[in-house]
């Protein structure tokens, strides 16, 4: 049985149900470095979550909530998460985590 791939439709939700910590999350679906199949999540953080003392739980929270809500253990995709601020963001204005 194959599962359907997640959409940005429902990583929407999830980063909406994160706010104020998370400001959004995209997706991106393809092969990592050794060609095997990955989904890349981009996670923009308030910069309020990104302090040096909230960090480590909010970076643990978006990844257990993005894998247990979207069942990842179903797929054979490997997830990788980045995480970036929304002060980082505004100077390297990356179209692919707008």
């Amino acid at each position: 049985m194959t599962s359907t791939l997640p959409t940005q439709e429902q990583v929407d939700r999830i980063a909406a149900e994160l706010a104020p910590d998370v400001v959004r999350i995209r997706i991106d679906i393809g092969l990592d470095h050794t060609d095997d199949p990955a989904m890349y999540f981009k996670v923009t953080l308030s910069d309020e979550a990104s302090r040096r003392d909230r960090l480590w739980e909010v970076a643990r929270r978006v990844e257990a909530e993005v894998k247990e809500k979207l069942g990842l253990d179903r797929f054979e995709h490997f997830p990788y998460f980045r995480f970036r601020n929304v002060s980082e963001q505004a100077v390297l204005r990356d179209e692919s985590w707008a």
